[in-house]
């Protein structure tokens, strides 16, 4: 028979491996569990998570609970009689007791190397600090974060001009795969979890849209990468000068002229932003209520003042 699963998650990288554990004749779905209704769009209208729609138009009960660890959800998991719950990008700590209802345990997919970038933004973390490798982890989850023993792992190159975007698609993907595998082996009772190793732990806590703002005063690769690493999300900005302006990935152009940090130079085909070191090459740029465009573009419509500066 399947193994009864209630799987847990809420934004779009959890959609892959939703899909593969439905689709799966080894795993049946019971409920999903996901964050409750939020505002969405200008007018703040409540939505349903992405997962939840997935799981509506299938036909799967949804679970939306404002306190997951409250003796109510515990018991109304337990009559579902999960044997495994499934993890990936749920967005809340659970508890002991919730924790306890499946005999398997809470099985969660992260989209790291544990025990390195521990949190909610790892894949934004590796991308910042310059990592060339990554990967996703599948762990028996424990009360504290991202602490658990570990299944499995892939791996995954970092690209030079992957955005986070771009890389958790990827990681999603092969993160699906290897949790289903991850199931199949709990329940095939092939699969030991190992304790993670005491070193190399570094954590990567949600990354706040002041903490997207882009700081010139850094060397050029630290800016470039930085970039990368908030985009889509929460989207990296700067003022240029009182105008606050959201910016796509930049390119590294040691070719020009040197530039005070934050200082602009504009042309017919390239905007430069100094940094402290080389100047940066900008690509789009999403003026406030408008669509992203190319930066020369936007620069010759702005008539920009020759002393403006981006901060």
């Amino acid at each position: 028979m399947p193994v009864r699963i209630v799987f847990a998650g809420t934004p779009e990288p959890a959609l892959p491996a939703l899909r593969r554990l439905i689709e799966s004749p080894r795993h049946d779905v019971v409920a999903v569990l996901t964050r409750p209704d939020a505002a969405s769009g200008r007018r703040g209208k409540p939505e349903p998570s992405l997962v939840a729609r997935e799981a509506l138009e299938r036909g799967i009960p949804v679970l939306r609970p404002s306190r997951p660890n409250s003796p109510e959800f515990v018991a109304e998991l337990s009559d579902l009689a999960p044997q495994c719950c499934a993890v990936v990008a749920y967005g809340a700590l659970l508890g002991r007791e919730l924790l306890a209802v499946p005999p398997h345990g809470w099985v969660n997919l992260h989209f790291s190397l544990l025990p390195a970038w521990r949190g909610a933004a790892p894949v934004q973390a590796a991308i910042a600090a310059g990592d060339t490798i990554t990967g996703a982890t599948t762990f028996q989850i424990e009360p504290s974060l991202d602490s658990g023993p570990v299944y499995g792992v892939v791996t995954e190159t970092i690209r030079p001009t992957d955005t986070a975007g771009n890389l958790l698609a990827r990681l999603a993907d092969s993160g699906a795969a290897l949790l289903s595998t991850t199931l199949d082996g709990i329940e095939d009772r092939t699969l030991t979890p190992r304790p993670q190793p005491a070193e190399g732990v570094s954590m990567a806590p949600k990354i706040t849209v002041e903490q997207a703002r882009v700081r010139w005063d850094l060397p050029a690769q630290v800016v470039e990468r930085r970039i990368r690493a908030v985009t889509p999300n929460p989207g990296a900005w700067t003022l240029i000068g009182d105008l606050r302006v959201k910016i796509g990935p930049v390119q590294l152009d040691s070719s020009t002229e040197p530039l005070p940090p934050g200082a602009i130079r504009a042309d017919r085909q390239s905007v430069w932003v100094g940094t402290a070191s080389e100047p940066v090459r900008l690509g789009e740029i999403q003026p406030p209520g408008k669509k992203p465009m190319n930066a020369a573009d936007w620069a010759r419509g702005a008539r920009l003042a020759p002393a403006i500066r981006a901060s």
